[in-house]
This record gives structure tokens, C-alpha cells and sequence, in this order.
């Protein structure tokens, strides 16, 4: 289960960093799970923003990128996106995804509205 947070009403040029709690099934560990922030817009399709894998690497994508940092904490069973320089086409209902690494059983989050304003 992953219950994502942070998200809320910033204007332009303002940051927001969204956080990730996730609750790992039975028998695994939040160090094995790869992460990632998607977002989807209204009327636009769900876009990857940023991923980090089990070893840290990191893959951004899309406008956010330069301006996003992702980051985990394993100890927390947590992942942060923090997002700086926020414009209004940044506005977008953020998702956590999370995938399992030893079989690729994947999970989503609720979602976290981030509304920035011009």
C-alpha cells in the first residue's frame, strides 16, 4: 500500500515535496522495491516525472526534470519528490509506483493534487 502526500495549492515559482509511505507486503522489504513519481493531467495521459531503483540510480523525465529531485529513504520505507521552480502546467494528480523487484508486482498510489497557480 503506498499513500502519497505533500501535494496542495502553490503559486508559480513556488516548491512542494511530495512524499511516499509505503507498507511492503509480508515477506518483503522497501529496499527491493524500484519507485517512481507519475502525474496525470486533466485530459492527458499518466506520465512517469521521476524513478529511482534499488541501487539509487535515478531517472527523470518529461518538464519536470532539472527541476525534481526524487530520493529514498529504505529505514523509512519512504520516497520524496521534491519539486522546485513549480509552474502551472506542473498542476497534475501525482502518483507513487512502486514495483517489486523479484517478481514485478507493481503498485500504485492514491494520488496527491498539486495545483500551482499563475
Amino acid at each position: 500500500q503506498l499513500q502519497a502526500s505533500g501535494g496542495g495549492l502553490v503559486q508559480a515559482g513556488g516548491s512542494l515535496r511530495l512524499s511516499c509511505a509505503a507498507s511492503v507486503a509480508s515477506g518483503t522489504t522497501f529496499s527491493n522495491y524500484a519507485t517512481g513519481w507519475y502525474r496525470q493531467a486533466p485530459g492527458r495521459q499518466r506520465e512517469l516525472v521521476a524513478a529511482i531503483s534499488i541501487s539509487n540510480i535515478t531517472n527523470y523525465t518529461g518538464s519536470l526534470k532539472g527541476r525534481s529531485t526524487i530520493s529514498r529513504d529504505n529505514a523509512r520505507n519512504t520516497v520524496l519528490l521534491q519539486m522546485n521552480s513549480l509552474k502551472p502546467e506542473d498542476t497534475a494528480v501525482y502518483y507513487c509506483h512502486a514495483v517489486y523487484t523479484k517478481t514485478g508486482h507493481d503498485y500504485w498510489g492514491q494520488g496527491t493534487l498539486v495545483t500551482v497557480s499563475s
